[in-house]
């Protein structure tokens, strides 16, 4: 139960340290993962300390607390819990603290969260009266956390070294404006700073300087801990670093650029900017005394980080007995492989951290050998060699090892080691959303007014979805970028559907054997060859929904499309349970393992590899994602305040309206899918 400052100043003056963050995974098997992947983290990585993020109020906090306790109880990590305190009430955050407490945690980063709107996140039973405290900013959180239970808990607090906003291209975003509020947090009774992600260094620099020289000397010895974020793929870097408001400087873009269309590529240039970064900062650090800090934003993956703390000789040393070799030499018997490498491609229609793919996605995760049994007294143990006790298997190095993807253990450990959205692998700790933070519209109030107007006829939502799919509006709730090239391939049947009230929040067109040089639809290493389905996922009414799916369920239609289908009540049909639950009217009957499948939508074929699936459509994921997004529903409504005519609408569309995928397996006929529902 230590403190992060206590750890911090046990260390020697010169000494560093390091920590990582990660996310509740949205599904039960992503969980499971996740603690593997932790305890080889632990073991291997050794980091002073994690932070676990915090999904305000119902399941997604739960989640996080379920988290900490992994981290703190079973797997004895000293455990910082992240704690938003807007749009919560009194009640919550006080149960939020001491949860904490019993589970041991002594560390909070105190958040502010999303912009406050308390009046639409009030609920029955919350008081008018709680006691004076109103929650804005995370100001407010460090004075009550301090007022109630003292100097019990270490608090840490954020700060932007380019400046926060609340708008996705803010105006007047800079930390001079920022530095007043950083002063009042720190004079309230924070411990410790943690840095927003950034790729300036020169901004950094200028960061830390301006707090260490701050007349008001409140940022003379306190810990500042940059953070930085592995980079997992060119588009979801690009998204991360907007929402975060980072500058990306041309020289870094441009190494990105170059490499985009190549996911491993992309990683691996990543690792290099990522461990110059680290290279950069010390020597900013090396100007003030004490101890050197850096946090990792994992994002739930363990190969880049990995990488980087190894190469910037960040991991603490072991005492050498707990070293062991894992390599013998240069010939080794023969290897497993677990599916290969793969390379996601860019998702058209697509909201980046939603609908980006996996890797690995083979239904069944299948084990090849990669050769027969064959003998050889190279990998053979002798009589004697036999009788010598073996080096310990879960030693460090090798724990190391198989983070870092080498041999079998390791390719099994990292099969999901691109960034996973909404169209990758449901079993995967990274699977669904990349901050954790759980639904928002990830905009404030005034901006969502600005882009979406106060809709007040369904009429008015048609017309917004078609504006999207145009490229004549930037963004939608489910969607905060426009449609990638290869969407122009279908722009108008998008409109013709979204005209008819048919709302397409993800697409993409059918290839049949395309270069993966190709500029629109290629992707992966060269001379190779990428292929696709097309699908649909879209909203729709639920008297729409009814004559939709007895015409999917006719004859010589239902063997050549899959569908999936949910609504906000948690109602559930799918082709999968077509002769059972659909077949008897049993909306809500789940489909079994036996009967699910799973969907591989985008393949690729390169040489010196298997088959690559980085694209998949199953139940699991739906349902993760169906919830969020009727949960999406819910956050446009409370834009507009309780009563409010728009808040009528999108909340009669929520309880109404179901959200389906549409999958044609035809991937020759390229205009199959969209005959079928545009006839």
């Amino acid at each position: 139960m230590e403190k992060i400052t206590d750890k911090i100043a046990a260390l020697p003056a010169d000494g560093e340290y390091f920590s990582l963050e990660f996310f509740p995974p949205k599904t039960a098997m992503g969980f499971s993962n996740l603690r593997d992947r932790l305890h080889r983290m632990e073991q291997g990585l050794r980091p002073l300390f994690v932070n676990v993020t915090w999904g305000a109020g119902g399941s997604t906090a739960d989640k996080s607390l379920e988290l900490a306790e992994l981290c703190q109880r079973e797997l004895g990590m000293t455990t910082c819990l992240h704690l938003t305190c807007t749009n919560m009430s009194r009640k919550l955050i006080d149960k939020a603290l001491e949860d904490a407490k019993a589970l041991g945690i002594r560390n909070i980063l105190a958040l502010r969260g999303d912009p406050p709107r308390k009046e639409e996140y009030r609920t029955a039973e919350d008081s008018d009266n709680e006691g004076g405290e109103d929650f804005v900013w995370a100001l407010d959180l460090v004075k009550y956390i301090r007022k109630k239970h003292g100097d019990y808990f270490c608090v840490g607090v954020a700060a932007y070294p380019e400046g926060h906003a609340d708008e996705s291209h803010p105006l007047g975003q800079s930390l001079e404006h920022d530095l007043p509020y950083l002063v009042e947090k720190v004079q309230a009774g924070a411990d410790f700073i943690m840095t927003q992600l950034f790729f300036d260094i020169e901004a950094y620099e200028r960061f830390e300087t301006t707090l260490r020289q701050h007349p008001s000397g409140a940022f003379k010895t306190i810990p500042i801990m940059p953070g930085l974020m592995p980079i997992q793929s060119f588009a979801m870097i690009k998204r991360t670093a907007k929402l975060s408001h980072a500058a990306m400087p041309a020289a870094i873009l441009d190494r990105l650029t170059a490499v985009k269309g190549d996911d491993e590529r992309v990683k691996t240039v990543g690792v290099d900017i990522l461990s110059e970064l680290v290279e950069q900062v010390r020597a900013i650090k090396s100007k003030t005394p004490g101890p050197k800090g850096f946090h990792f934003y994992t994002l739930n993956l363990e190969k880049a980080v990995t990488f980087i703390l190894e190469r910037t000789n960040l991991i603490p040393d072991e005492p050498a007995e707990e070293e062991a070799v894992v390599d013998s030499g240069p010939t080794s018997a023969p290897f497993l492989q677990i599916n290969g490498h793969a390379i996601p491609p860019p998702r058209s229609h697509s909201r980046s951290s939603r609908r980006h793919s996996s890797v690995g996605s083979d239904p069944h995760n299948r084990v090849i050998a990669s050769s027969g049994r064959r003998t050889n007294p190279e990998w053979e143990a002798t009589g004697a060699e036999a009788g010598v006790p073996a080096e310990q298997l879960n030693s460090r190095a090798n724990t190391l090892a198989i983070s870092e993807g080498e041999g079998a253990l390791g390719r099994e450990a990292t099969w999901d080691d691109f960034p996973n959205g909404r169209f990758g692998d449901s079993r995967s700790p990274a699977y669904g959303e990349i901050d954790g933070y759980g639904v928002s519209l990830h905009m404030s109030v005034t901006q969502a007014v600005r882009l979406w107007g106060h809709p007040a006829t369904k009429r008015d939502i048609d017309d917004m979805f078609v504006r999207h799919v145009r490229g004549e509006l930037a963004a939608l709730p489910w969607s905060e970028e426009e449609l990638l090239a290869e969407s122009s391939t279908i722009t108008p049947h998008l409109a013709a559907l979204n005209a008819k009230g048919w709302w397409t929040v993800a697409s993409q067109p059918a290839v049949n054997s395309t270069r993966s040089s190709d500029a629109t639809f290629g992707w992966g290493p060269a001379n190779g060859f990428v292929f696709q389905k097309a699908f649909l996922e879209f909203f729709l009414s639920s008297a729409d929904w009814a004559a939709l799916r007895a015409k999917l369920q006719q004859p010589g239609v239902r063997d050549v499309v899959c569908f999936y289908a949910g609504n906000a009540r948690g109602d559930f049909v799918s082709s999968d349970n077509s002769g059972s639950a659909a077949a008897n009217g049993d909306k809500t009957k789940p489909t079994t393992s036996s009967s699910s499948s799973t969907n591989a939508v985008t393949w690729g074929v390169f040489p010196g590899k298997e088959i690559v699936t980085p694209t998949i459509i199953e139940e699991v994921s739906f349902r993760a994602w169906c919830e969020e997004a009727f949960g999406i529903w819910d956050e446009w409504s409370r834009v507009y305040g309780k009563g409010s005519d728009s808040e009528k609408l999108l909340g009669g569309i929520r309880d109404d309206y179901w959200l389906v995928n549409v999958i044609h397996h035809d991937f020759v006929d390229q205009q199959a899918l969209w005959d079928l529902l545009l006839a």
